[in-house]
């Protein structure tokens, strides 16, 4: 029988994977400030020393937050099983993802004490965790990990603009084009990128010889998420590009249409054609038909796979967790998402999901991973979305009215590890959707349509709070009964259905949807008289977020 995936042990690493050999659990110290690290670093980011070590520390930990997982399966590890983060003792900076064992989750609450439980798998000992025993001495519950920044306080961490002359005024989108988007279409990935360009590009009244730019996210294609990048797309068309830019270190993905802007901003282009393709839906028909497989083999450089933390969902269903009990929020405050979701995809002839949903649809709905259930996670599906950014001064001469860029959010505030970021909301969003406000006199109140990135209901929530839509921890009371973010209401989210309804076109689709109504060519789903619309992109890595206006 095959184990759980395996960690790869090297160098940098063995001391922590090989410590249950004695049974003592060991982290990277700083030896000049004495702070944990985790993971581990060649240098200290508290003190920035770089003489580190080892330490011993004492196996016992707080229980930050826990999720039960009933979707996914892995080899030694069946569903369900509980994906925990744990706050060490000696450091509550410092989070561990592990699994809890021997405990029914029934009997799991944050705050308790647990202690380490090593398993021993061929060369590796995962510390798993297990409930202090009521009774034992130090058993007494703690209270949560403190951020390392206050949700409140994100604006205090933003730098000022580095000079009055905005890139952003240099630039506006000309032209947006989709592929066909669907379920399992069983079309060449390359294909769907051709056919939303080719709609781009005309919608724009430009040709193919007028771009002189291509950028691209994340610039490769592992697992269905892309269609090879600018190598596949200039193999194809042959359009013999000025400047190119592709990759996942960006400003999440439609990070390719904010560097698109910076290049036509320093005259390196004129007219960039920026796409995004996935194709996971048919890429899983495949796997199962034995015709594509992951990539990988069973050891891995994460520190969340050992433990069945595979998905997003896994990380973002913490942070609910840590939202729920700090905020009171529920299970129905992500519905009302879901539900407005799906009742403006009925509106959208090219949303996948497009049938009435109610709140006991919602709540019925099978568990993927706690307090997550079907409907709180966006549909895997194949289409292409493509964006033309042209330089504001050839822009009023293009087919369409242009759509100008007002700012852009793009600093990075919070730690990048997923289980070492911030607690109650998704990561890489509050430092964003502060940087943005940094950038303009406008604020909240001046936005017309909000497109807000809604991979899970929850990421959806954390960018209403972060952009100042309500207050930090006022979401439930701000969504509940849907009116405030229904087409009508004062903030009309996601107006084509989202990812949630409309399709998990990852970023782009949003940026195509706030174009479309800020154009006043959404038909149906229209909102009355927008003329600024908020469009944000991505969260638990680098994310990036975009207010636009029309230019009436």
């Amino acid at each position: 029988m095959r184990s759980r995936p395996l960690p790869l042990v090297t160098p940098e690493n063995e001391f922590f994977w090989t410590a249950g050999a004695d049974g003592v659990l060991r982290l990277q110290n700083c030896l000049d400030c004495a702070s944990l690290i985790h993971p581990p670093q060649p240098v200290c980011r508290y003190c920035r020393g770089t003489n580190m070590g080892v330490r011993d520390v004492s196996g016992r930990a707080t229980l930050a937050g826990f999720t039960v997982n009933h979707r996914f399966s892995l080899p030694g590890l069946p569903a369900p099983y509980v994906v925990a983060q744990v706050a060490i003792n000696e450091d509550p900076r410092v989070r561990l993802t592990t699994n809890i064992i021997d405990c029914d989750p029934d009997q799991l609450e944050l705050g308790r004490q647990v202690e380490v439980a090593f398993e021993n798998i061929e060369d590796v000992w995962l510390p798993l965790f297990r409930l202090v025993p009521a009774d034992a001495e130090g058993s007494q519950d703690r209270p949560l990990p403190d951020d390392e920044i206050a949700p409140e306080d994100f604006a205090q961490h933003v730098r000022p603009m580095v000079t009055t002359d905005k890139f952003e005024d240099k630039s506006a989108i000309t032209g947006i084009g989709a592929s066909r988007i669907g379920r399992r279409l069983m079309a060449a990935p390359l294909a769907l990128t051709v056919e939303a360009c080719q709609a781009a590009v005309a919608d724009a009244g430009l040709t193919f010889a007028d771009i002189d730019g291509l950028s691209t996210y994340p610039g490769l294609d592992v697992a269905g998420m892309g269609e090879g990048g600018i190598s596949a797309l200039e193999g194809a068309l042959g359009l013999r590009p000025t400047w190119i830019n592709g990759g996942m270190d960006t400003f999440g993905p439609a990070g390719s249409v904010i560097a698109a802007m910076m290049a036509v901003a320093t005259g390196l282009a004129r007219h960039v054609l920026c796409f995004r393709t996935v194709w996971e839906s048919t890429f899983g028909e495949l796997m199962k038909v034995g015709k594509a497989a992951m990539p990988g083999g069973r050891r891995t450089n994460g520190w969340q796979v050992p433990f069945g933390a595979t998905s997003a969902a896994h990380t973002l269903a913490l942070n609910a967790q840590r939202h729920f009990h700090r905020y009171g929020t529920t299970r129905e405050t992500l519905g009302w998402i879901a539900l407005n979701q799906r009742a403006n995809a009925a509106l959208n002839p090219t949303a996948i999901y497009r049938e009435p949903m109610s709140m006991d649809d919602y709540l019925s709905a099978r568990m993927i991973t706690t307090p997550f259930g079907l409907y709180d996670c966006d549909v895997p599906c194949d289409g292409a979305v493509a964006v033309i950014v042209s330089a504001v001064d050839a822009a009023r001469d293009l087919a369409k009215p242009p759509v100008l860029v007002e700012a852009v959010g793009t600093q990075i505030i919070e730690r990048l590890d997923w289980d070492q970021s911030t607690l109650t909301h998704e990561p890489q969003v509050l430092g964003q959707a502060a940087h943005l406000w940094s950038r303009t006199s406008l604020r909240p109140a001046d936005v017309d349509v909000a497109e807000l990135y809604d991979g899970f209901t929850f990421n959806c929530l954390s960018w209403i709070e972060a952009l100042g839509f309500c207050g930090i921890g006022e979401a439930k009371s701000f969504l509940d009964g849907g009116t405030n973010i229904a087409r009508d209401g004062g903030l009309p989210l996601n107006t084509h259905g989202g990812q949630l309804s409309h399709g998990r076109t990852h970023g782009m689709g949003l940026i195509h949807e706030a174009v479309t109504q800020l154009r006043g060519e959404a038909g149906a789903r229209q909102v009355a008289g927008a003329r600024v619309a908020v469009a944000s992109s991505g969260g638990l890595t680098p994310s990036g977020v975009m207010l636009l206006r029309n230019d009436s």
